[in-house]
């Protein structure tokens, strides 16, 4: 497995944030991670990339577990947090030289791979501006950028879609479709109901702390049959 969640509690004195998660993503697997507000999901994410220790239970991330081995847990994962991140007196192409130094990427394929990445991302014209310049959508798109430098094994994404307009969303969502068919396994927290539904073959509903559906958009089908057909409806009667 690439990501193994086993019977992962975080407390917070007397909260239980996440409470005896346990989670197993393959290659090739793109999960979405839903929940209400407050189940839980960052408080996962930031324990999934070493942001927050466990108060019982292990990660694994490529075969390494995130608390004795970090550092090799680390250099496997991108991550894309809920809020981009960037120093603003760094002009784009900078800071992806930046992100590509953290993971010991040699010079010459840092080059190529940023030439390929702003291709595809199609941040050329904005790459050698300071990132203080940048639109919200302009942030994200250098921030998914960076996380995709090293040809990661693993994605673990909290709220892909913030400040996308259309055109970025459709460019991050195909590169997301083909990176998962490449055999990276991706981890997406979301509140988008349609973007779970469209990009992942499993899904996972968190309430409270606790796992409470995992199945794939397959089975959610026929069970929104049961309320008006939509996703929403079933979401809302899962998570009452």
């Amino acid at each position: 497995m690439m990501i193994r969640l086993q019977h992962l509690t975080k407390k917070f004195n007397d909260f239980t944030a996440v409470d005896d998660l346990t989670i197993e993503i393959k290659a090739g697997e793109f999960y979405g991670f839903l929940g209400p507000n407050g189940a839980g999901k960052t408080t996962t994410i930031k324990m999934m990339v070493g942001l927050f220790a466990p108060t019982s239970g292990a990660i694994s991330i490529n075969g390494f577990d995130i608390q004795r081995e970090p550092i090799d847990a680390k250099m496997a994962t991108g991550y894309i947090p809920d809020q981009p991140f960037l120093y603003e007196k760094l002009t784009g192409r900078e800071f992806l030289y930046f992100s590509a130094g953290l993971y010991k990427m040699r010079h010459a394929e840092t080059t190529e791979r940023i030439k390929e990445i702003a291709d595809l991302f199609e941040i050329g014209s904005w790459i050698d501006q300071r990132t203080e310049n940048y639109s919200q959508g302009m942030r994200q798109r250098i921030v998914i950028a960076s996380a995709l430098l090293h040809n990661p094994k693993v994605l673990i994404i909290d709220e892909l879609m913030v400040g996308l307009d259309p055109r970025s969303a459709h460019i991050v969502k195909e590169t997301l479709r083909k990176k998962s068919k490449d055999g990276i396994a991706i981890f997406m927290s979301t509140h988008s109901l349609p973007v779970a539904e469209e990009l992942c073959n499993r899904i996972g509903i968190i309430k409270e702390g606790r796992l409470i559906f995992e199945n794939t958009p397959d089975a959610l089908h026929i069970m929104k049959d049961k309320y008006d057909g939509k996703f929403e409806s079933l979401f809302l009667e899962l998570t009452k």
